[in-house]
């Protein structure tokens, strides 16, 4: 999307104390999605599962900051396609809050994470959107995203789900 104001925002890495920030925007996103009911999101989970705890790092966060403040945010993780036998970036939220929307922050984030892709000599940038979200699927378009129709999005979630799915097929032992 064309901005009529040079941006003066810059993009960094979140470290620890942005958790705080982080949270906030996934609930703003989540309200905006309207499901802010199923959002989750604790500081405590985002501190332990984003590896500001010491742990591993499940998933990777840049945010975009007009001086000190946090304007938006990138969350995303790695994968991997058999099929080209290279790893990928999987963006699972891009969000800028609706007063610095406009001045070319969604599109600094996703061309830092194409550029992240290339860093890795990964073979693609994966994202989804909603059927209803008109604005970002326009965004998406005008920077050449395609819509991948033929591909469904499976998902089986919560303790109760997954519990069961675990103890479906015949039980084998696994060797390391």
């Amino acid at each position: 999307m064309a901005s009529s104001t040079a941006p003066t925002g810059i993009i960094r890495k979140a470290v620890k104390e942005d958790v705080p920030e982080i949270l906030a925007m996934i609930r703003e996103l989540a309200e905006y999605e309207k499901d802010l009911a199923s959002c989750k999101a604790t500081e405590e989970l985002l501190i332990k599962n984003l590896g500001f705890s010491g742990g591993p790092a499940f998933a990777h966060t840049v945010l975009v900051c007009e001086g000190e403040k946090a304007v938006g945010l990138a969350l995303y993780f790695y994968n991997f396609s058999t099929w080209t036998a290279r790893p990928g970036v999987y963006l699972e939220d891009l969000y800028v809050r609706p007063e610095s929307r406009g001045k070319g922050y969604g599109t600094a984030l996703i061309a830092h994470l194409a550029k992240e892709v290339g860093r890795i000599e990964g073979g693609r940038l994966d994202w989804q959107v909603l059927d209803w979200n008109e604005p970002s699927i326009k965004f998406y378009k005008s920077i050449g995203a395609k819509h991948m129709a033929e591909w469904w999005t499976m998902r089986v979630q919560g303790d109760d789900g997954l519990s069961k799915l675990g103890e479906l097929g015949p039980k084998l032992e696994y060797v390391e």
